[in-house]
């Protein structure tokens, strides 16, 4: 896929790939998400990992849509950790990670970001948006925000349980460069995350 363009309105032709197009488009209009990619349909994995991803310089922040994610294990919660080292270790010290419900102020000395708690299979799992803030600043919380919906381990073969406005954040300040999903025992059974980064404006 090529295009003919006038080198600097010189009277000479080049051409140019598409993709050129869409570079030069990016950098004077701003704005917008790029795909940064996806997990692909999961099959009984025990973590999705979002490596090379996060790029202060051209996002603000990164969004993950969760499609139909089912827990291996029924009433586990959907969780992140992130990575200061692009996926080499992940945190999960307890005490690093807090959650926020609603207008609540954040409560608990988690081991992980609580996306949601206590997913069902029986309902189709969760799906949803999580939204990723600061997560490659140094000076600045990472935030995490989740609106969703998922069938909720409550004993009730018909109960959904509606997630909006939950949250999380890291207690401290660190520049994180990677990100992975996973439940807080057995593993991801099926579904597909894919991830978007906010293109910075």
């Amino acid at each position: 896929d090529l295009m003919i363009v006038d080198d600097g309105a010189g009277g000479t032709n080049r051409k140019a790939t598409m993709t050129r197009l869409a570079t030069y488009m990016g950098t004077k209009i701003g704005g917008g998400m790029d795909f940064l990619g996806s997990s692909g349909a999961i099959s009984d994995a025990a973590t999705v990992q979002f490596t090379s991803k996060i790029d202060a310089s051209k996002y603000d922040s990164y969004k993950f849509f969760f499609h139909a994610v089912l827990p291996a294990t029924d009433g586990e919660n959907l969780a992140a950790e992130l990575s200061e080292n692009n996926g080499t270790a992940y945190d999960s010290t307890s005490g690093n990670y807090h959650k926020v419900l609603e207008e609540n102020a954040g409560t608990g000395n988690l081991s992980y970001l609580q996306i949601v708690a206590g997913v069902d299979d029986a309902q189709g799992g969760y799906s949803g948006e999580v939204q990723l803030f600061n997560a490659g600043s140094s000076s600045s919380n990472t935030l995490l925000l989740q609106r969703g919906i998922s069938g909720h381990n409550s004993g009730t073969a018909s109960d959904f349980r509606y997630s909006d406005r939950g949250g999380a954040y890291v207690a401290s300040t660190a520049a994180h460069t990677a990100i992975q999903f996973k439940f807080t025992s057995g593993n991801i059974a099926s579904g597909e995350i894919t991830m978007f980064g906010v293109v910075n404006s």
